[in-house]
């Protein structure tokens, strides 16, 4: 079948047929996407039957329109080697011009290098906006009052910097990048000193800059990594719906944790009284946000499984691309099923998590139905052997 598909690609070029309607003028090649260096065969070969000429374009035709809408996925160790990459990178070449469209987040300069880890590597953006706020209330009181100087003091065991500021990483680097220095100071009604943050005189002679470092802190984003998808090809199993899952997947932090068995001694209760609509979704949106990643298992005819990890946030058009890139006929339509035969749309392409597909799923891989009718019509049958032998090659039991 794979023969006879890539004489088709090399011999036809169509154009949409109506019902009734014939197949014109042969003017080109359709090459796979993503093979650009693969030699084509020439031998002497009888050219394929007008109705295979017919299954193939139709095929063809259903890909045509079709325009996978490929979005770029977007761990917290990933995110943090790369910001560290980047930040090593520039240090590098420190003194030389910086490059059209740097961002300027991963300057070497260690104001904008302290920004980018409060934003990045701190998880939770609700307390990252509390403390970035403070802190720019804090500047805010020194450009407005400069001659005061209990606004250039910060106590580090205030409550509110203990609550707001100290639990945030990066923090830190940044009030000592802007000018902040820490000192032991007398405290009026109390023994012994207490440490402080106390604003340098240069520093307080340039409020243009702490007034720019604070709008640069105010707006700045998180960087976002890559995620590394992880694929692995793994033999026929009955293990394949049998999922080891490492403790990141999950999105619970340690009062989070205890809430837990609260929730399960109400389960019981909950079941037993009248729920809105309006609570179910209420439920329905936390039980959501308690995954980061998702990992997801594609089971072929063959019984092979392929296997990659997502967030629990990306969308179903992710895993169609990431499925199409191992297919030795990347080129043909394909269905992805859920449990229970439900077909993931990859136009529509909801969520993960708004379909219930994690932490994990297995899920199975299906031609497209018109295009085994047309196969079947014209005599022909799927290839046995889907996946690329690159990936083959690799193939693990799974245990």
């Amino acid at each position: 079948m794979k023969k006879f598909f890539q004489e088709i690609k090399a011999d036809i070029k169509f154009k949409s047929a109506g019902p009734g309607q014939k197949l014109t003028e042969s003017v080109g090649e359709r090459a796979p996407r993503g093979k650009p260096n693969q030699p084509v065969l020439q031998q002497p070969c009888q050219g394929p039957t007008n109705e295979a000429q017919m299954a193939a374009a139709a095929a063809l035709a259903r890909l045509e329109q079709k325009q996978p809408r490929a979005r770029g996925p977007t761990s917290q160790e990933s995110i943090r080697n790369q910001v560290r990459k980047e930040l090593q990178a520039e240090a590098t070449v420190s003194g030389s011009p910086e490059a059209p469209g740097t961002n300027k987040h991963f300057s070497t300069d260690p104001v904008a290098a302290s920004i980018m880890k409060i934003h990045t590597f701190n998880r939770d953006r609700d307390r990252v906006k509390l403390g970035v706020d403070t802190i720019a209330k804090y500047l805010d009181n020194i450009c407005l009052h400069p001659e005061e100087e209990k606004y250039r003091k910060i106590k580090l065991q205030n409550r509110v910097f203990q609550e707001r500021i100290n639990c945030l990483e990066g923090t830190h680097e940044f009030f000592e990048a802007v000018g902040f220095q820490k000192a032991l100071l007398p405290v009026p009604d109390q023994e012994g000193p207490e440490e402080f943050y106390v604003l340098s005189e240069a520093a307080l002679a340039q409020p243009q800059s702490l007034r720019k470092h604070k709008e640069q802190l105010l707006v700045a984003e998180p960087v976002r990594a890559t995620l590394a998808r992880q694929r692995r090809v793994f033999q026929p199993s009955p293990l394949a719906s049998q999922f080891d899952l490492p403790g990141d997947f999950f999105n619970l932090t340690a009062e989070e944790v205890k809430r837990e068995q609260r929730l399960r001694s109400e389960a019981v209760e909950r079941l037993s009284v009248l729920r809105t609509k309006a609570m179910r979704e209420r439920e329905e949106q936390r039980e959501r946000r308690r995954y980061t990643y998702t990992l997801l298992r594609v089971r072929f005819p063959d019984g092979c499984l392929l296997q990659g990890t997502f967030y629990a946030r990306e969308r179903v058009a992710a895993l169609y691309a990431f499925v199409r890139e191992a297919l030795q006929s990347d080129w043909l339509p394909f269905e992805l099923l859920a449990s229970g035969g439900q077909r993931l749309s990859e136009e529509e392409s909801p969520a993960f998590d708004e379909c219930g597909l994690v932490p994990s799923a297995l899920l199975t891989f299906s031609w497209d139905a018109a295009l085994l009718e047309d196969l079947r019509a014209a005599g022909a049958e799927p290839d046995s052997s889907i996946l690329k032998p690159e990936l083959l090659s690799t193939i693990e039991k799974l245990s």
